[in-house]
C-alpha cells in the first residue's frame, strides 16, 4: 500500500486524531483560527494528529499548531498530490501512498477519532465516507464536525432532511456529532457513544478475487 515510508518507529502512533480540512485558508480568518485552536487543544489533551499531509491552508495550520505544542504529527499523502498540496516543507512525519483510498484507509488505521474543520469537496467526501464506514461497523470511532461560524449548518440541515426523507434513521444521524468550539470537539472524543442502531456487519471474512 505505502510506496515510501519514513521510519515511524520513534513516533507515538497510539493516540492520534484524524483531522479532515481544506488545503486553502478560506475567506474568513475564523477558519484558520479554528485550525490553530484545534491543534492546541488536541496537543494539550494528549492527542497527536494524523492528516492529509499538506502544508497549506487549514491543513498546514492545524499540523503546525499540533507540532508547536509538542505533539506528534503524521501526514498521509498520495504521491500524485505531492506537487499541489505543499509538501516541500513537510510538517512532522510523512507516509506516501499510492491513491486516495489508501490514504483514507491509513487514516482510519492510525486514528482513534475523526474531526472535520471547514473544507471543500475532498473534506466533505472524507467526512461522509468515514461516517458511512461507522454506519457499516467498519469502525466505531467518534466522528465530529467543528462547526466553525456555522460553516456546516447546511450539512447539519441535510442530515435532518435525510432523516425526514427516510434515508437515514434518526438514531444513525447521531453518528456525526456537531460541535461549536475546539474544546467541545476534543472533549467529545472522550464522551462519544456510537449509535447501537448501526449495522452489525462482520468485515473479518475475506474472499479471493
Amino acid at each position: 500500500m505505502a510506496t515510501d515510508t519514513e521510519n515511524l518507529t520513534s513516533l507515538d502512533l497510539t493516540n492520534l486524531v484524524c483531522v479532515f480540512c481544506g488545503s486553502s485558508p478560506g475567506t474568513s480568518p475564523s477558519f484558520m483560527d479554528a485550525a490553530t485552536q484545534l491543534g492546541q487543544e488536541l496537543a494539550h489533551q494528549g492527542y497527536g494528529l494524523v492528516y492529509g499531509g499538506g502544508t497549506r491552508g487549514l491543513m498546514g495550520q492545524v499540523a503546525r499548531s499540533v507540532q508547536q505544542n509538542s505533539a506528534p504529527v503524521l501526514g498521509i499523502m498520495p504521491r500524485a498530490l505531492m506537487s499541489v498540496e505543499g509538501c516541500a516543507d513537510k510538517i512532522g512525519r510523512m507516509l506516501i501512498v499510492n491513491n486516495m483510498h489508501d490514504r483514507k484507509s491509513k487514516m482510519n488505521e492510525y486514528a482513534r477519532a475523526f474531526i472535520a474543520l471547514p473544507g471543500g469537496f475532498g473534506t466533505l467526501e472524507e467526512l461522509l465516507e468515514i461516517a458511512t464506514w461507522s454506519m457499516l461497523s467498519i469502525h466505531s470511532k467518534p466522528v465530529i464536525v467543528l462547526n466553525t461560524n456555522g460553516y456546516y449548518e447546511p450539512l447539519k440541515n441535510m442530515v435532518g432532511q435525510a432523516v425526514n426523507g427516510g434515508f437515514v434513521s434518526k438514531d444513525n444521524s447521531g453518528i456525526i456529532l456537531f460541535c461549536d468550539t475546539a474544546e467541545e470537539a476534543v472533549q467529545a472524543i472522550k464522551t462519544y457513544v456510537p449509535p447501537d442502531t448501526r449495522y452489525g456487519l462482520d468485515w473479518t471474512t475475506k474472499v479471493d478475487i
